[in-house]
């Protein structure tokens, strides 16, 4: 899992609340267990004027001129802001897979959907908690400035604005040094690769009928 410490860059506005993951990666993608290669189909439906489908070559569809995303300098955004409830709908990892493959790795906004939030985690995407009114201070700069940009340091737990004023947010330790480190699941578990193949061979040795 990439690593997680600072990120800088453009922040791209997503305004309107309860952003569903069939929204976000719509259900003909899921197919596929990889981790990548869901990026051209992030927002799918949203995002193109015709209907895709697994397989088909996305950079020659037309794209819808008015969805935010298609919009320069958005199209290269780092950081999205969003409203309530983002990611709501279907338990799919492959949600979170899609906005990193755009180019994402924070979202902010003022409430995630719990399994949303939590699979963010797992993949190397940041989820920021805010209060509704500092969420929709940050959507008013963005509208003020396209190429609006912020800094977050997530081991200060600190997003800094372009004119240095500072927004501090709050995350699980755990979750923290998981990010920090660059540790999935699995990560986590080959930190104990030594203690799990030394408890095996005493295991073989003790009852030698389960190898």
């Amino acid at each position: 899992m990439q690593k997680f410490t600072e990120v800088s860059g453009i922040v791209a506005p997503m305004d309107r609340p309860n952003v569903d993951t069939d929204a976000i990666i719509p259900k003909q993608y899921l197919k596929s267990i990889k981790r990548s290669g869901f990026g051209p189909n992030a927002f799918d439906d949203w995002r193109y004027l015709g209907p895709g489908e697994p397989g088909m070559d996305h950079s020659k569809r037309k794209i819808n001129p008015d969805f935010i995303l298609n919009k320069k300098p958005y199209d290269e955004g780092v950081i999205l802001i969003a409203r309530e409830n983002f990611g709501c709908g279907s338990s799919r990892e492959h949600a979170v897979w899609a906005l990193d493959g755009f180019g994402f790795r924070a979202v902010i906004a003022p409430s995630f959907a719990d399994i949303f939030f939590n699979n963010s985690f797992k993949s190397g995407m940041l989820p920021i908690v805010l209060d509704a009114e500092i969420v929709d201070q940050l959507f008013k700069d963005v509208e003020a400035d396209s190429g609006y940009q912020l800094t977050i340091n997530l081991e200060a737990q600190k997003i800094t604005k372009p004119n240095g004023d500072v927004i501090e947010f709050e995350v699980d330790q755990f979750r923290k040094y998981c990010l920090l480190n660059g540790l999935d699941d699995i990560g986590l578990t080959l930190k104990h690769a030594a203690d799990i193949k030394s408890y095996e061979e005493i295991r073989k040795q003790q009852a030698p009928w389960l190898f």
